[in-house]
């Protein structure tokens, strides 16, 4: 009796044993996992919920499910004409075949440096490949000449065919073949034919920035600051002839004013004269004697303070003076 308790002891203890190490385990939603028995991949798991191993013997590995965001670094790298600019990649991806994947990468933090080899590896390809208006335009509609003042930033102020034609053929714009867009496509091919055989499945490659670098910014900011100057100076140009025609316009109607005016004021001037003449005639007629001595009187007025000396008063001038009859 004591000897079936005891092994009932045992049987307990090792039961207990068993439940407290768990031969049960849950998958979570979101989440995958491998069963590894003695370091062999035995099982693959997808599906959520409970589920059953052999305690001290499986061991259950587990990944996300979910969609995953790789983050590259900045790189500096030439394009097709040898020009240096940064680029900056981000990609998402997820585990598509966990047996694969433990098999050749096993962990998350492993698949991150594999993608990082791989698609930094293909943008670089691809780069060089590539002009540098390849990777920074997706369109020509900067080349549109409908489109030049929105394209430049400068509104619709001037005709659009007047900055058009301000700017030097050495800014002209070439066209692209591809752009920025279709390249980041290309990427994304180039690095799915190398992810599946690691058990990934590579979404999408985008290219988040590119920034040229320090030599290639100086160029640009010159190019840029020349169109600039160019777009001021048809401005200035279109201003300076618009006044230039305002000038002339009211030059015109001063001229033509002033023409009026003198023709009015020697009318006017020709009239005072005449009646002037009138007044003087009648007065005249009335009593000449006094009318040729009133005369003579505002003469002497006006002209005798500014002689100096005289030599002789024997003059006809100064008969009113020495005569009382004025004769």
């Amino acid at each position: 009796m004591k000897k079936f308790i005891m092994v009932m002891v045992v049987i307990i203890v090792i039961i207990i044993g068993i439940l407290a190490v768990g031969p049960f385990y849950v998958i979570d939603e979101g989440e995958q996992a491998v069963i590894v028995q003695m370091g062999k991949l035995v099982d693959v798991v997808i599906d959520a919920g409970f589920h059953l191993k052999m305690p001290f013997i499986d061991e259950v590995v587990r990944y996300p499910k979910r969609i995953m965001a790789w983050n590259g670094e900045q790189k500096s790298m030439p394009t097709r004409e040898k020009q240096y600019i940064w680029v900056d990649i981000t990609a998402r991806w997820r585990i598509s075949d966990p047996k694969k994947f433990y098999e050749s990468i096993s962990t998350v933090g492993a698949a991150y440096s594999k993608l990082a080899e791989i698609i930094d590896s293909e943008v670089r390809t691809v780069v060089a490949e590539n002009y540098l208006r390849e990777t920074v335009r997706n369109s020509n509609i900067i080349m549109e000449q409908s489109g030049a003042a929105d394209a430049l930033g400068i509104g619709v102020e001037l005709d659009p065919e007047l900055i058009t034609d301000s700017i030097q053929p050495d800014t002209t714009y070439e066209p692209i073949q591809k752009g920025r867009r279709q390249l980041a496509e290309e990427i994304l091919t180039r690095s799915r034919r190398m992810v599946p055989e690691y058990g990934i499945e590579l979404i999408d490659v985008v290219v988040r920035q590119i920034r040229y670098s320090d030599e290639l910014t100086q160029s640009v900011y010159a190019r840029m600051i020349k169109e600039r100057n160019q777009i001021a100076q048809a401005f200035r140009s279109e201003g300076e002839g618009k006044k230039a025609g305002w000038q002339g316009r009211m030059d015109n109607e001063r001229r033509s004013i002033l023409s009026a005016a003198y023709e009015k004021a020697e009318a006017i001037r020709g009239a005072a004269d005449a009646e002037a003449s009138r007044i003087y005639a009648e007065a005249y007629n009335q009593d000449r004697n006094f009318f040729e001595f009133w005369r003579a009187v505002e003469s002497y007025r006006t002209t005798i303070p500014k002689f100096e000396k005289t030599l002789s008063t024997d003059m006809d001038y100064f008969k009113y003076l020495y005569s009382p009859q004025g004769r």
